[in-house]
């Protein structure tokens, strides 16, 4: 009679578990930013790295902003803050856009740089936590080069796809990644900022700076993978004046509305917790419903594409956003304001995405970087002039939503009017040659 094989210790048994779920994880990550072929791969993973690398170093500087004791010095440090996030589109928009004039591809190897050099302002940040005078000027820098990113992977977009896909669906898988990434760095930023804060103020906050300077290199090194556009004929020459097509226009500025109210809906909200004495936690549910609703947002809009236009989306978008801003405005409270920004950042991620991919079928890639310089201007500029209207006035929260559902649905009627009017001139031609 043979010997009975010894059963393995419980030490092996969790060892063979761990390694069979950190497989079946990675295996599952992996289709999930492969789902467009291996191209879209690179371009996902320096998203997704860039994009946790944003939420740690958002984590890091939360107390900078509305967690001080004096109400009127969290409203001057979050006018300082916009006035931040404004300033790198008065710096990148000229730079960036002559720079696409005249190189179209110079975006390819923006991409690797403005990583590379967010690790290195998240370095200097960890050192100057303390120095207000440094730390806003170096979240300028760190702006600069988000936007640098967010814009050159914009235009890679169309060029990282194997086959004709829909873009909606391509950027729609773009934002969900960005929102899982962040998810899950939100996950490790706010654990460390909570677990090592009882050690000292601001460890917490320097070991979130420190792994986001880890994300920040390996979206760098993932960068190096996402292919080149096609070479413009007329390499170096200065190309004439971007023209678009009048659908994207107003597409533009109806998406800008909707980004405008988000900025106001989402202060107004920060500002309304804050008065009631919110912590940190509240502060949080906030965020994460946003994001949440984003993330919706990106799954509705792929399932969209298939049975409507971009143009329909956008209305739906404000038309959303107005119905709940006069929803919450009845009864307003820590729920209500959570519904409230899912549904505000469900209708920016519908409105975006559609804006976003009827700009990349529109125009061709060689004006395509300088179009969506243009179009994140005057978003972010939309978002930041929200936002300022419930940080510069104490506004009650029943009567700025009602504001905002008005402006919503009348930034909605404007969109709809201009694109059933009939046209009286010649159509504006295709990009610029």
């Amino acid at each position: 009679m043979e010997p009975s094989s010894t059963p393995p210790t419980k030490s092996a048994r969790v060892r063979l578990a761990t390694r069979q779920t950190t497989k079946a994880v990675t295996t599952r990550v992996d289709a999930f930013l492969s789902a467009k072929g291996p191209r879209f791969r690179a371009l996902a993973l320096t998203h997704a790295f860039n994009a946790a690398g944003d939420t740690l170093v958002a984590v890091a500087l939360a107390d900078v902003l509305f967690l001080t004791p004096d109400p009127s010095e969290a409203r001057g440090n979050v006018v300082l803050y916009l006035a931040v996030t404004l300033a790198p589109f008065a710096v990148i928009g000229p730079f960036l856009g002559g720079l696409f004039a005249r190189f179209p591809i110079a975006y390819r190897r923006g991409l690797g740089v403005a990583s590379a050099l967010r690790a290195v302002v998240a370095i200097l940040m960890v050192l100057n936590l303390n120095s207000d005078i440094v730390l806003f000027p170096l979240a300028f820098f760190m702006l600069v080069f988000s936007r640098a990113h967010g814009i050159s992977r914009n235009s890679l977009l169309p060029v990282a796809l194997e086959g004709p896909h829909e873009l909606v669906a391509a950027n729609a898988r773009m934002a969900k990644i960005g929102v899982v990434s962040g998810a899950a760095a939100a996950v490790i930023g706010g654990g460390l900022a909570t677990g090592l804060g009882a050690i000292s103020e601001d460890v917490g906050s320097r070991a979130a700076l420190f792994i986001s300077v880890l994300a920040f290199a390996i979206s760098a090194i993932a960068a190096q993978g996402v292919p080149y556009p096609p070479k413009p004929e007329l390499q170096g020459v200065r190309r004439g004046l971007l023209r678009v097509a009048r659908s994207v226009r107003l597409a533009q500025l109806a998406t800008a509305g909707v980004r405008f109210i988000n900025g106001f809906l989402l202060f107004l909200l920060a500002f309304a917790f804050r008065d009631e004495q919110a912590g940190l936690l509240d502060f949080g549910f906030l965020l994460g419903a946003a994001g949440a609703g984003y993330l919706l947002g990106a799954v509705v809009a792929a399932w969209l594409e298939r049975i409507l236009r971009e143009e329909p989306m956008v209305v739906a978008a404000l038309a959303i956003e107005a119905a709940a801003a006069f929803i919450a405005a009845q009864s307003f409270g820590l729920v209500a304001g959570a519904a409230l920004a899912a549904a505000a950042g469900f209708a920016w991620g519908v409105a975006k995405l559609a804006f976003d991919g009827l700009l990349q079928r529109s125009v061709s890639h060689d004006d395509r970087g300088r179009a969506f310089v243009r179009a994140e201007t005057l978003f972010q500029l939309a978002w930041v002039f929200g936002a300022l209207i419930p940080t510069a006035i104490a506004l009650p929260a029943s009567g700025g939503l009602a504001a905002a559902g008005i402006l919503a649905l009348g930034a909605q009627t404007l969109y709809v009017a201009g694109l059933i009017r009939p046209r009286t001139s010649t159509p504006s031609a295709g990009p610029a040659t």
